[in-house]
């Protein structure tokens, strides 16, 4: 395969939100102080929002690295939950809790128990809800309920809430606004711009062992930015298909006419559709 050709340890550009390939752009490193910010001032809510692709769940992921488990006790919620009930049931898992009585009273008390032994032993619990946007009005006030855990001075639970555009739009809902009140801590994940999408190629290179000088050419980075805007999720599948048609060309650098040859393959793929529509309808099923 290319990674041997290359000499990569491993794929480069893969779309598996990694935290090992971390890359920091200014509007990420924007978004992960807020995310901190809003944890240890105990905000209560905290809300991060982002187009498909931009790498939400990769900054979640490595935040949750990066809490240290002897003052922070986390977890991360992905699936989407269908009823209050199955995402009482799906924090108390993911948490160890053991509830007693297998219904909502059962796990909302044995969750409060929980954050008190917490709260008294100094750890800051924090709950990550990803994908938020597909949570229905009626599980989205169980959030709310659930931030009701409180001491006289202090929120037992710091609940962030991550999801694309369509979340704003959620809570802007009448009956949701004692939920969206509550949020004190909004921040939302721009795409790169040029000179961070040059650096983010870089550093996945070089996350994997790359030794190859410029390996994608500066005219290559500009057409892969301008076709992908600066979405992560997309400079890695442009990236990927342009490294298999070098090697296959046995050529040791992507150049400006291997990008164009890959990007109008794409394109040509889409049909009569709008190749943006195609491109996020695979993303979506891969994400």
């Amino acid at each position: 395969m290319y990674c041997e050709f290359f000499g990569f340890s491993e794929k480069p550009f893969t779309i598996t939100p990694n935290p090992q390939f971390i890359y920091l752009s200014e509007h990420h490193r924007e978004a992960f102080a807020h995310l901190l910010y809003g944890i240890d001032s105990h905000a209560g809510f905290i809300a991060m929002t982002g187009e498909v692709g931009t790498g939400k769940t990769t900054v979640l992921r490595t935040l949750l690295t990066q809490l240290d488990p002897e003052k922070y006790c986390s977890a991360l919620i992905f699936n989407p939950c269908r009823s209050g009930e199955q995402l009482l049931a799906n924090i108390c898992r993911e948490f160890g809790v053991n509830p007693e009585e297998r219904n909502g009273f059962g796990y909302l008390d044995a969750l409060n128990n929980f954050l008190l032994e917490q709260h008294e032993a100094g750890r800051t619990v924090v709950l990550v809800v990803d994908e938020a946007q597909n949570l229905t009005p009626d599980v989205l006030e169980q959030v709310r309920l659930i931030s009701n855990l409180e001491t006289e001075r202090d929120k037992l639970i710091q609940i962030v809430l991550s999801g694309q555009p369509e979340l704003d739009t959620v809570l802007q809902r009448h009956d949701l606004r004692q939920l969206n009140q509550r949020i004190t801590v909004r921040c939302r994940l721009a795409p790169m711009d040029m000179r961070d999408t040059a650096e983010y190629i870089r550093h996945r290179l070089k996350v994997t062992g790359c030794r190859i000088p410029s390996l994608f050419s500066v005219g290559a980075v500009r057409r892969i930015y301008r076709f992908s805007r600066g979405v992560p999720r997309l400079v890695n599948v442009v990236c990927e298909q342009a490294l298999v048609m070098a090697w296959t060309q046995e050529n040791s650098s992507v150049t400006p006419a291997i990008a164009s040859r890959v990007i109008a393959g794409i394109r040509h793929s889409s049909g009569h559709r709008n190749v943006w529509q195609r491109i996020h309808g695979w993303l979506w099923a891969g994400r």
